[in-house]
């Protein structure tokens, strides 16, 4: 047994990439919080209608290159997207004009993870816009599959690292968002897990104020993008509830129990394919 895989516990919490790849080396249900801003994006996103093909970052050309592939539009950085009007990594950049649109998104962490993550038996997209929704999508995963939920606090990435130090900076808006989540959850709690739930209750009357003025916060509002931490800090705003399929972020919906079917039907079952949260 490895003691770093937080077993015997039905909920978990791990942090960024490494997390991420070991959750999915166990087979477990996954949710990825990256609140600044990945899945509040990809939430907001779906939400309109819109599917998302996350890419792993720092691959421009071959991002490029499969957006084509797929008839879809590369989404572009913040800066860019004031100049154009195009989709970006901002929540606020989709709108009910995206519906029926395909995009490629990549991101520095919440992409990143959920390429190292993407093959297992279920992977939601969760941040604080749709944390109970998200967490009763998981449990419904759950008690079809009875497999553990993992929770991934993305995290950052310290700028300009050496090479002998760990890259993983800790965002406390995606611990906060994580643990917002757990609080959702129903089962065993890992020490992890608790005490990340724990952090979120303490915390959660300040919010606003915890996320603005934390690094990851100050960032955003010093670049001029105050509206997309305001937008992101929203608490259970959203009922919309991403998760991967083939290879792109769609409508979860989950379909009543029923016993006459297998745990990987209804999960079939469960995935609209038109990708429709609003009709």
């Amino acid at each position: 047994m490895n003691v770093f895989d937080q077993s015997p516990y039905d909920i978990k919490m791990e942090w960024g990439m490494k997390g991420a790849r070991e959750a999915a080396k166990r087979n477990e249900i996954i949710i990825i919080v990256d609140v600044l801003s990945f899945s509040s994006t990809v939430t907001t996103a779906v939400e309109n209608g819109a599917v998302i093909y996350p890419f792993p970052p720092n691959q421009h050309e071959k991002a490029k290159v499969y957006a084509g592939e797929l008839g879809a539009e590369l989404v572009v950085g913040r800066a860019e997207a004031i100049k154009t009007g195009k989709p970006s990594l901002s929540p606020l950049s989709f709108s009910g004009k995206s519906k029926g649109e395909f995009f490629v998104l990549c991101s520095l962490n919440g992409a990143a993870c959920v390429d190292v993550s993407k093959k297992v038996p279920a992977l939601f997209a969760g941040s604080l816009l749709n944390a109970k929704a998200v967490a009763e999508a998981a449990m419904f995963m759950k008690n079809k599959l009875n497999a553990p939920i993992s929770v991934i606090a993305c995290g950052e990435r310290w700028e300009n690292a050496a090479h002998d130090e760990n890259e993983l900076r800790p965002g406390i808006e995606d611990y906060l968002g994580a643990g917002a989540i757990i609080s959702f959850l129903k089962g065993s709690l890992s020490p992890e897990a608790f005490v990340c739930k724990q952090a979120f209750e303490a915390s959660k009357h300040n919010l606003p104020s915890l996320i603005k003025n934390c690094g990851s916060g100050k960032e955003l509002i010093e670049r001029g993008f105050e509206e997309d931490v305001h937008f992101c800090m929203q608490y259970n705003k959203s009922s919309t509830v991403p998760i991967l399929s083939k290879n792109q972020f769609i409508c979860f919906k989950s379909l009543p129990p029923d016993v006459s079917r297998s745990p990987h039907a209804l999960w079939k079952e469960s995935i609209l394919k038109v990708s429709q949260c609003k009709d």
